[in-house]
């Protein structure tokens, strides 16, 4: 089993080294260029679209829904947690390689969903799409479409799902007392309620459920950076400065080297919008719209709100504070950040944040799994897998899981390469729908 575990340790390192996080940023890069900086000039308008209700095509949720099973995925513990790593290694500039990753991102999340929308299918079970039929279909790689599938399947129980009741299970523990297997039972329960009604059931939840979420860790962000704005621009002082300068170590901080930065906070900024994963545009086909690109307009707003808001707000806070170069772990840095500003509550909001963050994670993974589930074994499994994946909600909560977080940084990894090669062959298809649609609106 030790050999197994090093083994897959050691092709996760592989999988996410330099190569496959230049292909992330190149593969943005290029899809800015070839949609002429879209996701800037044409923010405004896909932020409208949210809320937009559309009565006419094919789809079982609304736009506001879909991102918000596609945020709910997103939004989770590597805002938290993900964001501290990033400084903890790379230092502040990593920050702005975060940010890079998330405008370059927006392009990418945009063609996903684009694709998601143009090659989907009308099932028993709702709408079936994402990056296995755009890969079939689309691109003409039916193995490559599977490969996904599979890999998405295994992510999801991984990451999307032991992963996160773990956080929880440790985190109440640690700070409350309260054993594994009740806050397991808790999310079981929870977790059943919601996903047996299918997507859109929790496209249901999530729509009440994320927005709350999101909206009060913001304010508490806000009310802790109104409370310090003398020392905004020194944060933000530190982000450009160490971006493109090595910073030395001092106090319990290591020091980090601008490689440093820019392969940490691209790392981190992939892993907390799922930009390029292919996870998001699963969601996204689920969207009722006879136009690709509105869905796509609006699935480009996850990537913004995910690391240009939050992430950048939890990133300030802790700037701002002085654990970030005490040698605090990861783990607890945004943690004592906040209550090192609001006290006791401070600490409770994090804790709330954390809990809340994970079991919407585990909602809209719940949902990519069972279309991944559905393509391999077909739609009469549905039921099953469901049951499953709330089986190993309780699983997760109670077992030690270095193994599955390697393992689940793997397959995401995996997921990311097909998708990827997809994007690249599609991009005329991208091309032309948007240039088609924005043509319609003058």
């Amino acid at each position: 089993m030790e050999y197994i575990e090093n083994l897959v340790s050691t092709l996760s390192g592989i999988v996410w080294g330099p190569p496959m996080l230049i292909l992330l940023v190149g593969t943005g890069l290029y899809l800015t260029i070839i949609l002429k900086g879209m996701q800037f000039w044409a923010l405004p308008h896909a932020i409208k679209l949210i809320f937009l209700k559309e009565e006419e095509g094919e789809g079982d949720i609304s736009h506001f829904a879909a991102l918000m099973t596609a945020l709910a995925a997103t939004v989770g513990i590597g805002n938290i947690v993900g964001v501290a790593t990033a400084i903890t290694l790379g230092g502040p500039g990593a920050v702005f390689w975060m940010w890079v990753t998330g405008l370059v991102g927006m392009a990418t999340k945009y063609s996903e969903a684009i694709l998601a929308v143009k090659y989907r299918e009308v099932g028993e079970n709702g709408m079936k799409g994402g990056p296995m039929y755009y890969l079939r279909d689309g691109a003409k790689l039916p193995k490559l479409g599977m490969a996904f599938a599979i890999f998405t399947a295994c992510a999801a129980f991984g990451i999307g799902n032991m992963t996160q009741s773990n956080a929880v299970a440790t985190l109440l523990n640690s700070q409350m007392s309260i054993p594994t297997w009740v806050s397991g039972t808790i999310m079981l329960t929870f977790t059943a309620v919601v996903i047996l009604g299918g997507i859109q059931s929790i496209g249901k939840y999530t729509s009440k459920l994320v927005p709350v979420m999101i909206v009060a860790y913001i304010v508490c962000a806000v009310a802790i950076l109104v409370m310090n704005v003398d020392k905004i621009s020194g944060a933000f002082g530190l982000i450009f400065y160490h971006a493109f300068n090595p910073i030395a170590a001092g106090g319990g901080f290591a020091g980090a080297t601008m490689a440093a930065a820019i392969r940490f906070g691209v790392a981190r900024g992939v892993f907390s919008n799922e930009s390029g994963l292919g996870s998001a545009p699963i969601a996204a086909a689920a969207a009722k719209t006879n136009i690709p690109a509105k869905q796509a307009l609006v699935s480009m707003t996850q990537t913004f709100i995910d690391t240009l808001v939050v992430c950048t707000m939890t990133a300030l806070i802790i700037l701002i504070s002085p654990f970030w170069q005490e040698g605090v772990s990861a783990g607890l840095l945004t943690m004592q950040s906040f209550s090192y500003h609001l006290g006791d509550i401070g600490g409770y909001v994090i804790i709330v944040a954390t809990v809340l963050f994970a079991y919407s994670t585990i909602l809209g993974w719940s949902y990519y799994g069972e279309k991944a589930f559905e393509f391999i074994f077909g739609e009469k499994f549905v039921r099953l897998y469901r049951v499953l994946f709330i089986a190993v909600v309780m699983v997760g909560a109670m077992m030690k899981l270095e193994f599955v977080w390697n393992f689940s940084d793997l397959a995401n990894g995996l997921m990311a390469i097909p998708n990827l090669l997809a994007l690249l062959i599609l991009s005329k298809v991208i091309s032309s729908e948007t240039k088609t649609y924005f043509k319609s609106i003058k």
